[in-house]
């Protein structure tokens, strides 16, 4: 019997113990709600087990990789909405926001990276394939597989909140990324 199954007899039954069980129930729920994800012994580099290549294009990106193509984004967005809105006026700060929001949605769904990503030389990939679909991917073997419109729209939702973005795992793909299946990669 698998020790996670649940029958109407065991009711109230605590869930299996060990070093075997804590693997099941992580893997189990598979995102970031499991806190922190510490890597086998056996990955070499970040990457490794997304079947990812340590260098390269569809290697993972720096944290300041990341970081520049936010604030390129950002940037894009608040000369916008100068189109639209005075700096002065009190709500500049929410029409940024919602141009950042809509254009980060609408180019990840359509391209697979924001501007700013676009700009830095990064872009959004799916890792919940497998490691055989990540790495013939970032081989060229495979074609990429789109984000599509609502992992587009549920990321930029949890960077919206900040928190997300801000803890990684030892991959260091942030909250939102691992909610959503996704790492941003160099693409080139």
């Amino acid at each position: 019997m698998d020790p996670m199954s649940s029958t109407s007899s065991d009711k109230g039954a605590k869930p299996a113990s060990g070093p075997r069980s804590s693997g099941i129930l992580r893997d189990a729920a598979g995102t970031w709600l499991t806190g922190p994800y510490i890597a086998n012994e056996d990955v070499e580099y970040r990457g490794q087990d997304l079947g990812l290549p340590e260098h390269g294009p569809g290697s993972l990106t720096t944290s300041w990789t990341r970081v520049l193509g936010l604030l390129i984004d950002w940037l894009l967005a608040y000369g916008i909405a100068l189109i639209f809105v005075s700096p002065t006026d009190g709500l500049i700060g929410t029409v940024v926001l919602g141009i950042w929001f809509v254009v980060g949605v609408v180019t990840v769904t359509i391209f697979g990276f924001t501007p700013g990503q676009f700009a830095v030389g990064s872009r959004i990939a799916r890792v919940d394939l497998g490691r055989e679909r990540g790495a013939a991917e970032a081989a060229g073997e495979a074609p990429r597989t789109a984000v599509g419109p609502v992992r587009a729209f549920f990321r930029q939702l949890l960077v919206c909140f900040v928190v997300p973005a801000l803890i990684n795992d030892y991959n260091g793909r942030a909250m939102h990324d691992r909610a959503t299946g996704t790492a941003i990669v160099r693409s080139r």
